[in-house]
């Protein structure tokens, strides 16, 4: 092996990210992936960066959490920025993706990086030395993951779920309408309006429906993420939960009535060609046929055509303030970073980012410099800080949101101009931070400093 390569163990969304980070930086990258030799229970596609539960990567707008936390990324050179930008979909305010083509895109670029060496096949050992990236995943293969219990002294887990895919021509329009909320976007959502009578009727289903057993998972008490939250476990909280929630009719109104539904559901289009749609929302550990039965019983999906069904899967996370820092290293061995949802970031985006910070380091760690801690007053940075430093004793993982950066003052009470001062104070710090760190970073989208 040669003296300045780096292991990458999973060719996923923080795999990726943090290859090209260290490959972009002039190392070589052995880049190990398992795919398509052995699947995880929830991947099916052989290429890098697959998306399993939804294709959207959250809001856009950079006054939010999730925008800003991709305008960070990508003016620190992210590839799955750009290849999320050069296969989007029309979402309204969010940023959605063809997953196909984002991953071909990913793997296009990883395969074509003079730097990178894609090696194909199950990793069973952490290596014992050199620096590492351990970028397996929550759903890790049961060897590598009993050799990072073993490292770590235990490993934390949860379920995640994904939600159902429908074909576009399979859908009753006499019973949808085309519309974004508060018609922010040009009609990128087909919804399915329901009335009092129907949603309680499918509500009734919901809450009774036979739900598909998985090991180690205790249905009367499921620790499960609450982003990803299977719908007919929320449903249980309340007859109204959901229609506050996913089914929340808010900014809509039916154009057959006039009037705003009681609860709607609304599709969220999965590729360019508008050919398919997820429920959005509707992460489900329901047994196939009774998905069918039940979700059949939303008007507009009465013959709906699935071509994926809901699953749930076990996830794993570190103890992550026990055992990494904010540079996700592993304080034991520096050498060793993780990266993605095992390090207890949660989101597409929220792991890809941890994989690109992840990245710089490796990189600088081979090069003997001091790895970059970015401010907590940036989103990547208040993020490894909760992943370093949470005092929680029941430490679960945590998305981007505005609730973990420092306060400004004099306080903003206008919760839009709030968040808009954060976003500029973010990027602001950001780039001094980067400047001042030797750091190649992209400034408003273009020019590189």
């Amino acid at each position: 092996m040669r003296n300045d390569t780096v292991t990458v163990i999973g060719a996923g969304l923080a795999g990726a990210e943090a290859a090209w980070q260290i490959a972009n930086a002039g190392h070589h990258v052995r880049l190990h992936e398992m795919k398509p030799v052995r699947f995880s229970p929830a991947h099916r596609s052989a290429g890098f960066a697959e998306l399993i539960c939804s294709n959207s990567l959250k809001a856009a707008r950079l006054d939010s959490a999730a925008g800003l936390l991709k305008e960070e990324m990508r003016r620190m050179g992210s590839l799955l920025i750009a290849c999320a930008d050069a296969s989007r979909v029309p979402a309204g305010g969010a940023l959605a993706v063809d997953r196909d083509r984002f991953s071909a895109l990913v793997t296009e670029k990883l395969r074509a990086h003079p730097n990178i060496e894609v090696v194909i096949g199950e990793v069973t050992e952490i290596p014992p030395d050199g620096v590492v990236v351990v970028a397996s995943g929550p759903l890790t293969s049961d060897a590598l993951a009993e050799k990072i219990t073993a490292l770590c002294g235990g490993a934390l887990s949860f379920f995640d779920a994904a939600a159902p895919i429908v074909t576009r021509e399979s859908l009753d329009m006499a019973h949808c309408f085309a519309a974004s909320r508060y018609d922010r976007g040009d009609d990128d959502y087909i919804n399915c309006p329901m009335n009092r009578e129907e949603y309680e009727a499918f509500y009734e289903a919901l809450v009774s429906a036979e739900r598909a057993p998985v090991h180690d998972f205790d249905v009367m008490n499921p620790k499960v993420y609450e982003g990803c939250m299977p719908i007919e476990v929320m449903a249980q909280r309340g007859r109204d939960t959901i229609r506050f929630g996913p089914l929340k009719p808010v900014g809509l109104r039916d154009p057959r009535t006039g009037h705003r539904p009681w609860a709607v559901v609304q599709l969220r289009t999965e590729n360019a060609e508008k050919t398919l749609f997820n429920l959005v929302g509707f992460q489900t550990n329901l047994k196939f046929p009774e998905q069918k039965r039940v979700f059949g019983m939303i008007p507009g999906l009465r013959n709906a055509e699935f071509v994926r069904y809901g699953v749930m899967h076990r996830n794993t996370f570190l103890d992550a303030p026990r055992l990494l820092q904010a540079d996700f290293s592993l304080r034991a061995r520096p050498s060793l970073f993780f990266a993605g949802q095992m390090t207890g970031v949660e989101g597409y985006m929220e792991s890809a980012a941890s994989g690109l910070l992840a990245g710089v380091n490796a990189a600088r760690r081979l090069e003997c410099r001091p790895t970059l801690i970015l401010p907590e007053t940036t989103m990547i940075g208040a993020l490894s800080r909760h992943v370093a430093q949470s005092e929680s004793k029941d430490f679960q993982p945590m998305g981007a949101n505005f609730g973990i950066f420092p306060p400004i003052e004099p306080h903003i009470r206008d919760k839009r101009a709030r968040y808009a001062a954060f976003a500029q104070r973010s990027l602001h710090d950001l780039a001094e931070c980067l400047q001042a760190n030797g750091v190649v970073f992209v400034r408003d989208m273009g020019k590189e400093e």
